[in-house]
């Protein structure tokens, strides 16, 4: 699908219905695709992991989630439609995935998580093929053993829709590497997006999400984990800003 620069890769601008309707027809296909949400974080990362970047530009689907690059793309006249961050847009598409059969495998967050958030969707959502789930152990990306019954577990379920949320880069690129030896049709990059299934962690109010303070919600939620993330790698974004204007 095309695509349109923003700073150092390259992103699908479309709404939140566009996006739904466009992984639904990936979906009823028969290729195989990834689909990556970036924001200031993952942009960061690409600046100096030039493997990732190479992940992000070969991915069927690039998502803005998160508001700085919307404002950013408005500063260059080249403005996004929406924000679409994979925790608002995996419930959508489980929602769309009970009208049309799809079915699901959640894979990543600690163990037990993902089996939680398959009991609360088959409580909200009644009637949700969720075909499996899996909390792969520590360092499982290093262990070819491991890898392999990942992608055995997956295959032997046969999902439509594979829901990754191991956080970045780990999960674009074990989806990068391996999304073409397991059997499922569309892989989505989802970070934190289990726990939020699960209801182990807190969405930020719409009100914060909408004003582009949702860093700021979990900022308050995990502080130590997250500072250096937002106040030491992400303020440099600014360099970029200038950098690629």
């Amino acid at each position: 699908m095309k695509k349109q620069p923003l700073l150092n890769t390259y992103i699908n601008n479309m709404d939140m219905d566009e996006t739904i309707d466009a992984i639904e027809t990936m979906l009823d296909g028969e290729g195989k695709n990834y689909i990556v949400p970036i924001n200031v974080d993952v942009v960061m990362k690409i600046e100096n992991d030039s493997y990732l970047k190479e992940i992000i530009d070969n991915a069927d689907l690039v998502l803005i989630d998160g508001k700085p690059l919307v404002w950013i793309s408005n500063w260059y006249n080249k403005p996004i439609k929406a924000k679409i961050s994979g925790s608002d847009l995996v419930p959508l598409l489980c929602e769309r995935s009970l009208k049309k059969g799809y079915t699901i495998f959640l894979i990543g967050g600690r163990d037990g998580i993902a089996q939680k958030a398959k009991a609360r969707l088959e409580k909200e959502l009644p009637g949700i093929k969720i075909v499996g789930t899996y909390a792969p152990p520590f360092g499982f990306e290093t262990d070819v053993r491991e890898i392999k019954k990942i992608n055995q577990m997956i295959t032997a379920a046969h999902p439509d829709l594979l829901i990754v949320c191991f956080g970045c880069p780990k999960q674009e690129k074990w989806i990068y590497e391996n999304y073409k030896k397991y059997d499922a049709k569309v892989s989505i990059c989802a970070g934190a997006t289990v726990d939020f299934l699960a209801g182990n962690v807190a969405r930020a109010p719409h009100w914060m999400s909408d004003h582009g303070l949702e860093w700021f919600y979990r900022f308050m939620q995990e502080p130590k984990r997250m500072f250096k993330r937002y106040f030491i790698d992400d303020v440099k974004i600014i360099k970029l800003i200038l950098k690629y204007r």
